[in-house]
């Protein structure tokens, strides 16, 4: 049985760490110019190579030959998550004080260090202010902001980040061409994406489709084994909720559900496409995908798209723009006149930069264009925003504090002033006026067995 591929491809030494080299370059010369610290705090996302530099690290400063199998006594790798009491730091100490065995030093790898309890950490604290001179601490964490900065500040600090798309790409390339694994380009990098910046989940992964098709693995083949939702689906059900589309909406989450693609895959594929695309109008959705989960994660997902939507629903429909009125053409008399004439007054025209909006005309629709001509910051908050128009007064509510304090600020107020004519303007706070209501919500109810249509008695979009 071979060697799982992540494990196969660890590296042994900093030199072949891959995408970290604002890390590895400076631990290199620290190794050749013998300038060792006492403490090393690393931070990062899980799957980074955070543990595995350690591991190299340690090795490296004892002058010991790095295997994966190997166990030097000089090296000691604690898993704080287990080990998170004052008691298990209190043995650590009394340890430390220990000279090394076969190394210069003895050194301590505590991965998942946030996890140590309080006490635990005042414990190690003494250790970090007077440590032996044979001791090298090494802490990897996850979530820094959980360590105490008396901890921190008495370490080098080192931040570890995720490889991009293009490094992570060429280097499953390599490996696929050292593992004779066939597999097109487009499926290549869907395991790019899946594996989100991790070599470890990536690789994993790689091993884990590399056995689909020996004639080798397409895009289509490695959609339907890994249960991914179709790129086009998930692009119309963007589309559809831009244009505030509740049916389309709905079909398509519908046919999703209905090829057997989990809710929460749908989910988690949505939010990489909006953050690979990030559209203002597609923002409002990352708000709520990432509650799609049990229990009931197919309601969480609708209620993601609907929820966030009404802003769009609210909106009458869309009516063709009135044609302005041309101007009058004046033709000069053919006979000098012995009065001056009065030339008639010209209709004025209606810029198409400005569409200065009446009230016998006004329409919500018009008023988003022209207000995106000008601003599309301005034209975002409205968007943001449900309305109600008497004939004198627009009053605008937007759904959240953000949206009514950008529509407060002065720009954004002489925006909506150029944009209308005669009109009053009154920015609600959110809460205050009820959103108008789309009869399609109710449709909803029939997609996932029968569901409830929400309503707010405080008139506010719940978010």
């Amino acid at each position: 049985m071979g060697k799982a591929l992540y494990r196969k491809y660890r590296p042994k030494t900093l030199a072949e760490v891959v995408g970290e080299e604002q890390v590895t370059k400076i631990l290199e010369n620290a190794i050749k110019e013998k300038k060792i610290s006492h403490a090393y705090l690393f931070i990062g996302p899980r799957g980074c190579g955070k543990t595995s530099v350690a591991r190299i690290f340690a090795h490296a400063i004892n002058d010991f030959k790095y295997e994966l199998e190997d166990d030097y006594v000089d090296i000691i790798e604690i898993d704080a998550a287990s080990n998170t009491g004052v008691d298990n730091i209190r043995e650590l100490r009394e340890k430390a004080c220990i000279a090394p065995s076969k190394g210069k030093y003895k050194v301590y790898i505590i991965d998942e260090v946030h996890m140590l309890s309080k006490s635990a950490f005042n414990a190690l604290l003494k250790t970090l202010e007077e440590p032996p001179k044979h001791v090298v601490f090494i802490m990897a964490t996850t979530d820094a902001y959980k360590v105490p900065v008396t901890i921190t500040s008495r370490a080098q600090t080192f931040t570890f980040k995720l490889a991009d798309t293009k490094t992570m790409f060429d280097y499953l390339k390599d490996v696929c061409t050292k593992e004779k694994i066939k597999i097109d380009d487009d499926a290549l990098k869907i395991v790019v994406s899946r594996g989100g910046g991790s070599f470890r989940d990536s690789l994993s992964l790689l091993d884990q489709v590399s056995t689909l098709s020996k004639d080798g693995i397409s895009k289509e083949l490695l959609i339907n084994a890994l249960g991914l939702p179709e790129d086009e689906k998930l692009n119309l059900a963007l589309d559809s909720y831009a244009a505030g589309d509740l049916a389309g909406i709905t079909d398509t989450l519908k046919d999703l559900l209905d090829s057997g693609v989990k809710p929460e895959v749908i989910a988690e594929e949505l939010i990489n496409k909006i953050i690979a695309n990030p559209k203002p109008e597609y923002l409002p959705l990352l708000e709520k995908l990432p509650e799609v989960q049990a229990p009931f994660p197919e309601a969480k997902l609708l209620t993601a798209f609907t929820m966030n939507l009404q802003k769009v629903v609210a909106a009458p429909a869309v009516v063709p723009k009135p044609v302005a009125a041309p101007k009058p053409v004046v033709k000069p008399a053919e006979k000098p006149a012995e009065k001056p004439v009065e030339k008639p007054a010209e209709t004025p025209v209606v810029s198409e930069k400005s569409q200065v909006l009446e009230s016998k005309d006004f329409d919500w629709e018009k008023l988003l264009d022209a207000v995106e001509q000008e601003s599309k910051a301005t034209a975002t908050f409205l968007q943001q925003s449900a309305y109600n128009f008497d004939g004198k007064t627009l009053t605008i509510t937007p759904q959240n504090k953000f949206a009514y304090n950008g529509l407060n600020k002065d720009t954004h107020k002489l925006t909506l002033e150029k944009a209308v004519s005669g009109i009053k303007i009154v920015i609600a706070k959110p809460g205050q006026n009820s959103a108008k209501e789309d009869p399609l919500v109710s449709k909803i109810s029939g997609i996932m067995g029968g569901a409830e249509e929400v309503k707010n008695s405080g008139g506010e979009i719940p978010f």
